[in-house]
């Protein structure tokens, strides 16, 4: 099949980007072709994707011209933000905006938006159960993605709008493996009581959006949760103490106290934790293990998951 549809991959050296540029480029009879974006084409990661086959281009997301620079010729394109890398939901819709100033003057068939809930459409700022943070979010890594779906709303831009999950690679990158307490045995730890994380394989959310750009047309204007598996505390710890051989428990702790752990962003994510457990049957109900099958069929269980990467994740 002649690979004539270009999609433009921003974070294309990101988790999620990453997935989907080589998920495309492992479809030898893929009908797209991939553009992956990055800042820094030097970069090892970069050049790693163009030895795999990708055409890297250089832009900067704060720069709308950079943005058309790139979108120029494309069939689709992958938008997504990286709100740890300055932790200011601000700044994330004002990406948000450049992309769409951008997209409005390419003639793009198919966007996807990776986004996450609003929460306070569930927990208004007068709601005290969580605290309110950057004086205007309850989960800002989540809120200002979330506020910013409407934007893409209020376009006539062709729109399919990803919500992704946590990413299992937190347990190797973020510090939430498991970790040893004064007593020598191992712990995670959530504010999460006994309800069930959704989590996926950050490389996953990628291989998703290509079956999402597959499916084309009839995905554009849906909303689409993605999903690998929901597990509660105690079901993950059982899990890595099979794959680690070590006892590991899940230490189970109030909002407040994950809150005030103090490592940057514990305030967020501790809100971000009271969020899924307070609504977990709405957070997870928009999540489907079968569709995200459907969209991916390598999706990875957790153990699956856990067989490939336990040595990567740092024990103390």
């Amino acid at each position: 099949m002649e690979r004539n549809k270009i999609i433009t991959v921003f974070g294309a050296t990101g988790a999620q980007g990453g997935g989907l540029v080589r998920a495309i480029l492992a479809d030898s009879n893929s009908e797209f072709k991939v553009r992956a974006v990055t800042r820094d084409a030097n970069s090892a990661k970069a050049k790693a994707l163009a030895q795999l086959g990708a055409e890297v281009v250089v832009a900067d997301i704060d720069d709308v011209d950079s943005i058309k620079k790139a979108l120029d010729g494309a069939y689709g394109a992958y938008f997504v933000t990286f709100f740890w890398e300055h932790f200011s939901a601000e700044k994330e819709i004002q990406e948000v905006i450049n992309f769409i100033q951008a997209a409005k003057e390419i003639n793009l068939q198919h966007i996807i938006w990776s986004t996450l809930e609003d929460t306070r459409n569930w927990v208004p700022l007068d709601d005290n159960r969580m605290p309110t943070l950057q004086g205007k979010y309850k989960v800002p890594h989540f809120d200002g993605k979330g506020a910013a779906d409407k934007l893409f709303v209020e376009t006539d831009l062709a729109v399919t709008f990803l919500r992704t999950s946590f990413y299992w690679d937190n347990f190797i990158y973020f510090g939430m493996g498991p970790k040893k307490g004064d007593d020598g045995k191992y712990y995670i730890v959530f504010p999460m009581d006994d309800k069930k994380l959704a989590g996926m394989a950050a490389e996953d959310i990628g291989k998703c959006a290509y079956g999402i750009f597959k499916k084309g047309k009839a995905v554009i204007g849906k909303t689409i949760g993605v999903v690998g598996e929901k597990l509660n505390g105690n079901e993950m710890a059982a899990k890595f103490s099979s794959a680690l051989n070590k006892n590991v428990t899940y230490n189970n702790v109030s909002p407040d106290t994950f809150r005030n752990f103090g490592f940057p962003g514990a305030d967020d994510l501790g809100n971000m934790f009271q969020f899924k457990r307070d609504f977990n049957e709405d957070f997870n109900g928009n999540r489907n293990e079968d569709f995200s099958k459907e969209l991916n069929p390598e999706l990875q269980s957790f153990d699956k998951w856990l067989s490939l990467n336990v040595s990567r994740i740092p024990l103390d």
